[in-house]
């Protein structure tokens, strides 16, 4: 193993990249500054808009040799920015998703002037078209009742239906609010979850994850917890221990992985006709419920389109 791996160095990434040979990280994961003017213990993101995208040009050009030709790369941004720096990247790598984090956000509060923000826009990029990627390491599986509805003859046998599903673009993953088991004391953490599938899918058993821009570590602790190695940097030493103790904590080692979501399971069509119907039973005489199989039908339609 390269005495640069399994490192976290308490650094400027630019200074720093020189550190890590060309061509050796399987997968770029990275959390930039957003630019929004965030307290990260320094004026990391205290620029202006100008300096702040010449800023970003920088370190992806010093990043971008660094990965092997089928590697691949991940960064976490906001609409603010989003647009200039995915062109940016566009003129070096292939963009392959433009993957929307829902964060669950509260539906109080929020802007008066604008819609509230709820999202943050993750980027995906190879370096050319044969890039790493296990669709097979991060399917979720389909539940028992989905596959017991699928046991006529056709079905088995179907790879598809004993895998799992391939994840779409749209994560629906909590953000991790202060009493969370995860949260560690840093603004823009990021959960588990979302790291582990980026992990997972994109760099090989013992491949090598790079972060550039650490925080409280949670690339680094996606990566040992997948069984691949991690390399990063971070400007702040207050960060840099939050992250060597949450590397040491028993319930951050190499763990059993298992694909299966937390966000909410959408309740069937079938199911919610279901239901309704039992609760107009209930509380509606039954010579009074004219129509009623049409109306429930129309109402779960309706529902259905929400969620």
């Amino acid at each position: 193993m390269s005495a640069w791996c399994n490192q976290i160095y308490c650094e400027d990434a630019l200074t720093g990249l020189v550190r890590i040979p060309d061509a050796s990280i399987d997968l770029i994961l990275t959390d930039p500054p957003y630019g929004l003017g965030k307290d990260y213990g320094n004026d990391s993101d205290k620029q202006d808009s100008a300096a702040y995208l010449r800023w970003m040009e920088q370190w992806i050009d010093a990043a971008l040799p660094k990965l092997k030709p089928n590697g691949s790369l991940y960064i976490y941004l906001t609409w603010r920015y989003s647009p200039e720096i995915f062109v940016m990247l566009k003129q070096r790598m292939i963009m392959l998703n433009e993957i929307i984090w829902d964060r669950r956000v509260p539906s109080m509060g929020g802007s008066t002037r604008s819609y509230t923000s709820v999202h943050d826009t993750i980027g995906f990029f190879a370096m050319r078209k044969d890039y790493y990627f296990d669709l097979n390491a991060i399917r979720i599986p389909y539940d028992a009742e989905t596959k017991k509805a699928r046991s006529r003859s056709i079905f088995v046998g179907a790879k598809w239906l004993e895998l799992g599903y391939n994840p779409k673009d749209v994560w629906s993953v909590s953000r991790l609010h202060r009493e969370h088991p995860e949260r560690a004391d840093h603004p823009t953490q990021k959960p588990l979850e979302i790291v582990e599938r980026m992990v997972k899918a994109s760099c090989p058993v013992d491949g090598v994850v790079l972060d550039l821009f650490m925080g409280s570590g949670t690339t680094a602790v996606g990566a040992q917890r997948c069984g691949r190695q991690f390399v990063g940097f971070e400007l702040n030493p207050d960060y840099c221990e939050i992250i060597a103790k949450r590397l040491a904590a028993p319930e951050n080692q190499l763990t059993e992985q298992n694909n299966l979501p937390t966000e909410p399971v959408r309740e069937k069509l079938t199911n919610i006709i279901k239901q309704k119907k039992g609760r107009k039973s209930k509380h509606v005489p039954e010579e009074i419920q004219l129509h009623s199989e049409d109306d429930v039908a129309s109402d779960s339609v309706q529902q259905a389109l929400i969620f």
